[in-house]
């Protein structure tokens, strides 16, 4: 009797075995599900409770994209995101979502269809992230034009643009295999050739009156055209503004929520008006963000993308914070070659270099392959520079309240490792301090620290005068 019952229990225990594993693939439960739209790509996330496989085909004409999950049952969560999908998304038309195949048995669980209707030609990348920072699993779609434009190009052409009477128009995307500006179009010679011929001043469209730039960096206005300086470079300065996190990665979180993202973004806008409307000794400036809206971008695809414009500075813009809400100032860092110049200024590189875990990056993507190799690359003259930078934009950002630190402190900052750009890290203020967050908050502190990294860039360039480029005039 008591055998009987023995195998009944096991009988009864290796039934609830079979239904658990059973469950385990049927119950993946959705946790949230998330589009980021943006001009550069648009990344779908969806957040479960456990791993999930998937299996994608791309369709070329008409453009789709097909992703299989396996282990989910279509439920309203998931449901969830053929709203999310917003008519203005640069690379979603659409969105079908529905049961392929229902779980009959453990070795054929249930299966979801996606179907992504694309407006254009995409480069798609499919890929799980692991469970960090208070983030499940995530299954992770990326949806990347299959041809990219030219950054450097679109600068070059906003400001023609700008300049009275000009007819040139922003380029249009070209073929992957013309990677620069086309040997048989010249727009920098001709925009030379169409200064040479026009009798009005460049125009600023965006002259703020908050600027203050000194002798050798000054806003150009009808009245005043840009003097030519025969011993001077004359070319189109660029400055790469980077606002830090964004998309998956909010960055730092303040007591009433304010985000860093939205935050150093704000900043970022403000201070390329700033420089937009500025010139170095007659020669037009021009920023370029590594993000202008809410997405999310890998660290070594910053740098990347400085380098490509040809960036004469690079500027990362973040807001600080601590385990503790005493902590608070500003804070402006550059790269280090032998270590941190403090414990804290360690504790900071590690926590920005791991933006690449929460926001989301695919490690099996070549161009992660190149992070190594690119930040291997650094250079003591860049280090230089990068101090110096740091020091005057360091001293005007001390007009506006407490530093937390007299001097540019040093680390191991993946952002700053481009080996030819002078390239500075700040740190706005501590989010996590209740006064300092109100203070980010403020449209008027956002002001006056673009204000006052704008004075720090004119008295960079007034004695350091940008070097020459190929894009030189």
């Amino acid at each position: 009797m008591k055998r009987r019952s023995l195998l009944q229990l096991s009988a009864k225990s290796g039934l609830v075995l079979i239904l658990g594993g059973h469950q385990i693939v049927r119950g993946a439960g959705i946790v949230a599900v998330r589009v980021w739209p943006a001009a550069a790509y648009t990344r779908i996330t969806i957040e479960s409770d456990v791993a999930l496989n998937t299996k994608q085909t791309f369709i070329k004409e008409p453009p789709r994209l097909a992703v299989d999950i396996e282990g989910l049952e279509l439920s309203p969560a998931l449901r969830e995101l053929v709203a999310k999908i917003k008519a203005d998304d640069p690379y979603i038309g659409g969105l079908r979502i529905g049961q392929f195949k229902t779980s009959t048995s453990f070795d054929a669980p249930a299966i979801v269809r996606l179907v992504l209707d694309l407006k254009q030609a995409v480069l798609p990348q499919v890929f799980a992230l692991q469970p960090v920072a208070g983030y499940a699993h995530r299954l992770v779609i990326d949806l990347y034009p299959a041809v990219a434009m030219d950054p450097l190009e679109i600068l070059i052409a906003e400001r023609m643009a700008e300049t009275k009477g000009s007819k040139w128009s922003v380029p249009q995307a070209k073929p992957p295999t013309d990677t620069s500006i086309a040997s048989t179009s010249d727009p920098l010679g001709d925009w030379i050739a169409q200064k040479n011929t026009q009798t009005g001043a460049m125009h600023n469209r965006h002259a703020h009156k908050g600027s203050n730039p000194n002798d050798n960096v000054q806003i150009a206005t009808p009245s005043e055209p840009p003097l030519r300086r025969p011993n001077k470079t004359d070319r189109l300065i660029i400055v790469a503004l980077d606002p830090g996190h964004g998309g998956e990665d909010p960055g730092a979180i303040g007591p009433q929520g304010t985000r860093e993202k939205d935050v150093v973004l704000r900043v970022a806008l403000l201070l390329r008006d700033r420089i937009n409307a500025s010139s170095v000794n007659g020669n037009p400036m021009r920023a370029y963000l590594t993000r202008d809206a809410d997405f999310f971008v890998p660290l070594h695809e910053r740098v990347r993308k400085a380098q490509k414009v040809q960036a004469d500075l690079f500027v990362s813009i973040h807001a600080d914070a601590f385990t503790t809400p005493q902590a608070s100032g500003a804070s402006v860092f550059a790269l280090s070659e032998k270590g941190a110049s403090s414990a804290g200024a360690r504790w900071l590189a590690n926590k920005e270099n791991a933006a690449d875990a929460v926001g989301g990056i695919n490690i099996k993507n070549k161009n992660a392959e190149v992070q190594k190799v690119l930040f291997d690359m650094s250079t003591t003259a860049q280090i230089k520079d990068s101090l110096q930078l740091g020091t005057t934009v360091l001293r005007e950002i001390g007009g506006l309240g407490r530093l937390h630190k007299p001097r540019v402190e040093q680390a191991s900052f993946a952002v700053l490792k481009a080996p030819d750009i002078p390239s500075v890290l700040i740190e706005s203020a501590f989010i996590s301090n209740p006064e300092e967050e109100e203070k980010l908050r403020s449209h008027e502190y956002q002001n006056q620290l673009a204000d006052a990294i704008m004075r720090g860039l004119a008295h960079y360039f007034s004695k350091n005068p940008p070097l020459a480029r190929n894009r030189s005039l």
